[in-house]
């Protein structure tokens, strides 16, 4: 079972206290299978009076991003942590729900600067990786360099029994 990002309901302005209940069930009970709990929240700048204040709004009120591998267990346990109110995109009735795609995660966190892989865990030169989506959708390759800030890496992949080096964004690959 891969890891990958669910869509977890909480009670509006309950966000901050269940990320904090989540991450202490995470770190005791289920630090295999829950790992990273993100509100999505993004900087503004807001001028009031002739002065500028940097806030941190919520791009959703109400959810928040669990990255976690979806096991029974791991899914009672979010399930039944104090101010959540469910998964979206489950259709009740006991069904576990559907993850986001890469490319919804990489965009949710990209406008908070932050990328949906650990880079120095998972990605490092050397790594396979399976490309999702554009041109070489289905293929394999090798990664050869990494551009986190702008959210790129280059790899090798086998085109026609020849060795070639292609561009790709950070959205469009998983780990193989």
């Amino acid at each position: 079972m891969d890891k990958q990002w669910y869509v977890v309901n909480t009670y509006s302005g309950h966000e901050s206290k269940v990320k904090e209940k989540l991450e202490m069930k995470a770190n005791s009970l289920m630090k295999d299978y829950i790992f990273r709990i993100v509100i999505p929240e993004q900087k503004e700048i807001e001028v009031k009076d002739g002065v500028q204040k940097e806030k941190i709004k919520k791009m959703f009120p109400g959810y928040i991003l669990v990255e976690m591998i979806m096991t029974d267990e791991a899914w009672y346990v979010v399930r039944n942590t104090p101010g959540v109110t469910g998964f979206i995109g489950s259709s009740g009735k006991g069904a576990k729900p559907t993850p986001l795609q890469p490319y919804e995660v990489d965009n949710i966190l990209r406008n908070m600067g932050i990328s949906r892989f650990e880079s120095d865990k998972e990605l490092e030169v050397g790594t396979k990786v399976k490309i999702i989506s554009g041109p070489f959708n289905g293929m394999f390759g090798t990664i050869s360099s990494i551009d986190m800030p702008n959210q790129k890496l280059e790899l090798n992949v086998d085109l026609f029994g020849q060795e070639t080096s292609v561009e790709v964004e950070l959205s469009q690959i998983e780990v193989a």
